[in-house]
């Protein structure tokens, strides 16, 4: 998880197009757009938001939350507006090219389907190894009855919207259901109830901003494309032959940037550390017309692609990934749109789906 700093985005043509899937997703949950087609896309993703206020008196509780003190009122519109900011922005990242083809449809389409709010602590309990409680997500969702929202009301995924302050441990997504955890947890398989469909969990932080909200979601996106992969079966020394993480991300078990390709979510294709999301070092590299073969055009990038604002990065890399309508193939075979990967996890396992059809 990284620091506190929130960069700024300059550049007024981003906070219009923004702005502008803000209200696409504001109208499509107040209209309840058409349902997708059966299969996708796009994939609905309904979501249960869950919000944890400590307060004391009219401000939420510092000394609960250790690091966030605002009053209740400044902090339920602030989880408000981020929900609405983090839909819109995943929705917008699953629009395949769409940095340059602005008619590019969503493969996902995200809908609040309910919302709870708790004026108390998140449970937590001890967890061996941490040196802080660990938020207890077992006891969060069997509180408000998981089963009936994901087994009954088709929920996929749970947002949590609660503190960090170094006094509680948490995971940034942990995921429950018959094909396993694949998540960026300690993949504990007793931690969550276990049901009939797959349900992930997010857990934000509302002291922070839309951008590492999001940044929680392109770690499970990079958790789940390299289990279908199979990096998780695969010796480390050969990761750089995988399909996503050696040619689409163009790394190897370093985690840094070997070649130039698309990157993953804490380096760019121009990176050089960890969150190098300013580096304005320019490199050649594929991402904007990235082939499985390596034969897609290469042109110059740094940081001024996507302003060196972590958010614009992050919908910039997810609508690199290969989606609807991408005519790409590997070794003869078409890819997949991965989004299904996310849109409907249980149905691609059950299909025997992997990123290139079988």
């Amino acid at each position: 998880m990284r620091g506190h700093a929130t960069q700024k985005n300059p550049w007024n043509s981003w906070k219009i197009l923004f702005a502008a899937a803000l209200l696409s997703f504001a109208a499509a949950g107040a209209a309840r757009a058409e349902t997708p087609a059966a299969g996708g896309p796009p994939w609905e993703i309904r979501v249960l938001v869950l919000k944890y206020f400590p307060v004391k008196g009219d401000r939420i509780d510092i000394a609960v939350t250790g690091d966030w003190g605002e009053t209740l009122a400044a902090t339920r519109e602030k989880t408000d507006r981020l929900t609405g900011e983090v839909a819109a922005a995943l929705t917008e990242g699953s629009r395949y090219h769409a940095h340059k083809n602005p008619d590019a449809k969503p493969s996902l389409r995200y809908v609040i389907a309910g919302a709870r709010e708790f004026l108390a602590p998140l449970p937590t309990k001890p967890k061996p190894g941490h040196k802080a409680p660990m938020t207890d997500y077992g006891k969060i969702v069997e509180d408000v009855n998981i089963r009936e929202w994901v087994e009954k009301r088709g929920v996929k995924e749970v947002w949590i919207w609660g503190y960090h302050g170094n006094v509680v441990g948490l995971w940034e997504s942990n995921m429950a259901g018959p094909w396993g955890d694949i998540s960026n947890s300690d993949r504990d398989p007793k931690d969550l109830p276990v049901l009939g469909s797959t349900y992930t969990v997010y857990h934000y932080n509302y002291q922070r901003g839309a951008s590492e909200a999001v940044e929680n979601h392109m770690h499970q996106i990079e958790h789940v494309l390299n289990y279908v992969d199979g990096r998780d079966r695969t010796p480390g020394e050969k990761w750089g032959d995988l399909l996503f993480w050696g040619k689409f991300v163009g790394s190897d078990r370093s985690h840094k940037i070997i070649h130039p390709g698309c990157g993953w979510s804490h380096y760019p294709p121009n990176a050089e550390k960890d969150y190098d999301w300013a580096n304005n070092r320019t490199v050649m590299s594929d991402i904007e017309d990235w082939k499985p073969d390596g034969s897609g055009r290469k042109s110059p990038i740094n940081c001024d692609r996507w302003g060196g604002d972590s958010l614009r990065w992050f919908i910039f890399w997810m609508q690199s990934l290969p989606g609807e309508g991408s005519g790409l193939s590997y070794q003869g075979r078409p890819l997949e749109n991965w989004w299904a990967f996310i849109g409907d996890f249980d149905r691609a396992m059950r299909d025997g789906r992997k990123l290139a059809k079988n």
